[in-house]
C-alpha cells in the first residue's frame, strides 16, 4: 500500500510542522502522573487550543478545525515527529468527546467540549470496579434517581487520571433491578463532589496514574446523564470502540518509537546478535503495517462505514506490537535497561518507562483475552463453549 496526499493535505502538514517547531517545549515535561507534571501538561493543552490545534477534526464551534480523520492522522504524525508532550486530556478529547458529539445534547456539547479542548477541565475514566473490569456488565455501583438528581453509591477503581483530574465519566447502574448490561447509564461527575473520595493507586514506577473512587451519597444533576437512561451499555460500547479501535493510539505514536528503536540498535549493533536485528526489523514492519491498516480503516469510515470488530482486532495488534517493540529495546540495552535515571541510563530511562507501560497494554481498554473472545464469536462465529450454548 502506498499513500498519496493531496496538495491541501501537504499544505496542512507544512502548517502543522511550522507551528509545532515553534511551540513544542524544548525540554521534556515531567510525568503527568505527578502534580507538577499534570499542571504543566494542562498548560500545554491550553497552548494547543490557542492555535486551534487541540482537536483538528472537531467542529470549529467547539475549538476544532472541522477537518477529516486523514488530517488528524497527519497532525499526529507531525506531533510525534517532534516528540511533543503526551496528551493529559486524552480520556476526554479522544474518548468522551466523540461520544458527546454522538449522544450528547446541544447544551452538553456547548458546556463540556470547549473547556475540554482548552485543558481547563481534564477528564478521568471511571468504568472499572473491583468486581467488574473487562466485564463491565458486572457493574454494581448504583445511581438512584431522586427528582432532579442521582444519588451515587459504590466504588470505581483503575480510574485513569482521576488523581488530579476535574471530572469523570462513569458507567453506573440506574435500574436497581437490572442485571448484566441492561439498566446501566453514563453519568458525568465532578470529582470535587461532596461525598466523593479519591485514593491514588501507585504504579510500578511509584507514580499515581490511577485512583480508586469512593461514592458516598454523591449528588449529581440528572442533566449530567449522557445518552438514554438505562441505555448506557450501547453508549459505552461506542466509547470503547474509540478507545480500542482508532483515536486513543494513533500509528504515529508507535512509528516514532520504532524510529528511536532503530537509532538505539545502530548505536549498539556491534555487540548484538543477528537475531536482535531481525526483531528490530519486525518492530518497524509492525508499525508500518498498523499505519497502513489505520489509513485504510479511516478511508472506510469517511466513506460511511462504522467501526465494529476492527476495534478488537486493532487493540490486540497495537498492544502486542508495543510490548514486542519495547521488549526488543530492553534486549539491546542489556543490563543497562534496568537503570531508570542518572548518567548510566540510556535515554534517561525512557525505554524502561515505556517497557513497563507496554506491559499494561494487553490489560487496559479491555483485556486481550476478552478481545479474542469477541473476535471468535462475532467474526468467526464460534460458539461460547464446546457444547455450542
Amino acid at each position: 500500500m502506498k499513500t498519496h496526499f493531496t496538495p491541501e493535505q501537504k499544505k496542512f502538514r507544512a502548517e502543522v510542522r511550522e507551528w509545532l517547531n515553534a511551540h513544542v517545549p524544548r525540554e521534556r515535561l515531567p510525568s503527568f502522573d505527578t502534580k507538577e507534571g499534570f499542571e504543566q501538561h494542562r498548560a500545554w493543552e491550553g497552548a494547543l487550543a490557542s492555535g486551534n490545534w487541540s482537536n483538528v477534526n472537531w467542529p470549529t464551534e467547539y475549538g476544532g478545525r472541522g477537518l477529516d480523520l486523514i488530517s488528524w492522522l497527519i497532525f499526529e504524525e507531525e506531533y510525534y515527529r517532534v516528540d511533543a508532550p503526551l496528551r493529559v486530556s486524552q480520556n476526554g478529547i479522544f474518548l468522551l468527546a466523540p461520544t458527546i458529539m454522538e449522544y450528547g445534547s446541544e447544551e452538553q456539547k456547548a458546556r463540556f467540549l470547549p473547556p475540554m479542548a482548552s485543558g481547563q477541565e481534564i477528564w478521568a475514566q471511571a468504568w472499572s470496579e473491583p468486581g467488574a473490569g473487562s466485564d463491565m456488565a458486572a457493574i454494581t455501583t448504583k445511581a438512584v434517581r431522586e427528582g432532579d438528581y442521582y444519588l451515587i453509591n459504590g466504588q470505581k477503581t483503575w480510574s485513569s487520571r482521576a488523581v488530579f483530574a476535574d471530572w469523570c465519566f462513569g458507567l453506573f447502574r440506574t435500574d436497581e433491578n437490572s442485571k448484566q448490561h441492561k439498566g446501566l447509564s453514563i453519568i458525568l461527575v465532578p470529582l470535587n463532589s461532596p461525598g466523593l473520595t479519591r485514593r491514588p493507586i501507585m504504579q510500578l514506577d511509584g507514580e499515581s496514574g490511577f485512583a480508586e473512587l469512593f461514592f458516598d451519597e454523591v449528588r449529581v444533576p440528572v442533566d449530567n446523564l449522557l445518552g438514554p437512561e438505562h441505555g448506557g451499555w450501547n453508549v459505552a460500547m461506542v466509547t470503547a470502540g474509540f478507545e480500542r479501535g482508532l483515536l486513543l493510539r494513533s500509528p504515529a505514536r508507535f512509528q516514532a518509537a520504532a524510529a528511536r528503536l532503530i537509532t538505539l540498535y545502530k548505536q549498539h549493533k556491534d555487540r548484538l546478535s543477528l537475531g536482535i536485528g531481525e526483531q528490530v526489523i519486525q518492530a518497524w514492519m509492525n508499525t508500518e503495517r498498523f499505519c497502513a491498516a489505520t489509513y485504510q480503516l479511516v478511508s472506510r469510515i469517511q466513506a460511511g462505514a462504522s467501526i465494529s470488530s476492527e476495534a478488537s482486532a486493532n487493540k490486540l495488534f497495537w498492544s502486542e506490537m508495543d510490548r514486542h517493540l519495547h521488549r526488543t529495546a530492553m534486549s539491546i540495552m542489556g543490563a543497562q535497561a534496568e537503570i531508570e535515571g542518572g548518567l548510566d541510563a540510556i535515554d534517561n530511562g525512557r525505554w524502561l518507562d515505556g517497557y513497563m507501560f507496554s506491559l499494561a497494554g494487553p490489560i487496559y481498554a479491555g483485556t486481550n483475552e476478552v478481545q479474542r473472545n469477541i473476535l471468535a464469536e462475532r467474526v468467526l462465529g464460534l460458539p461460547r463453549d464446546r457444547a455450542g450454548k
